[in-house]
């Protein structure tokens, strides 16, 4: 058996989104990246997702209108306070993936919001394969009302994560990876 076409996936990390620069995909590249994005499983053929694009000026807008929520949290550190200003200026691009629930059907929510949990991944495999480095990152932005409605979203939305993408400026990273017999058993009757 040939193992190596799961060499990718093997060696798949995430690249921190403070080690991520230009370029960023162009936009062959980024449509290329939403198309294998969507191919996810989706229990009822729904679609519960969308993404949603920032790049150049608008990101970092955004990431400034972030900035700016922060300054009416009192319990945050400076440290984690300038870490958070600072998270929208270093990947070209980053891609908010959002959850839709479509509450009239019999597909449960979960299954829906796991959908939208697969764009992201496949985001993130997506931009290795395309020879750049990603990183996918929730924090406290992914679960504010304010973020959402900053985002635009409705009711039936929420944030999946923002999936940062751009050229890695230094080597990624490995992390220790959970030994597959730790976490594997079978079930007997």
């Amino acid at each position: 058996m040939n193992h190596e076409p799961l060499r990718a996936l093997r060696d798949r990390r995430s690249v921190p989104a403070s080690q991520l620069g230009a370029p960023g995909p162009d936009a062959r590249a980024l449509r290329q990246l939403l198309e294998v994005a969507v191919r996810v499983p989706d229990h009822g053929k729904l679609a519960p997702f969308r993404m949603i694009l920032l790049e150049g000026e608008a990101k970092l807008a955004f990431g400034a209108r972030l900035s700016a929520l922060l300054e009416s949290r009192p319990n945050l550190s400076d440290a984690k306070r300038e870490k958070e200003r600072r998270r929208y200026e270093y990947a070209p691009l980053v891609i908010a993936v959002v959850s839709r629930i479509d509450t009239g059907s019999s597909v449960p929510a979960i299954e829906q919001q796991l959908a939208a949990g697969n764009v992201a991944h496949n985001l993130l495999l997506g931009a290795q394969a395309l020879g750049f480095g990603a990183q996918w990152l929730t924090g406290w932005a992914a679960y504010d009302e304010d973020v959402a409605a900053l985002l635009g979203l409705g009711a039936n939305e929420g944030i999946i994560g923002f999936v940062h993408v751009g050229t890695p400026v230094m080597e990624a990273p490995e992390r220790e990876r959970p030994a597959v017999d730790e976490v594997v058993s079978s079930w007997t009757p």
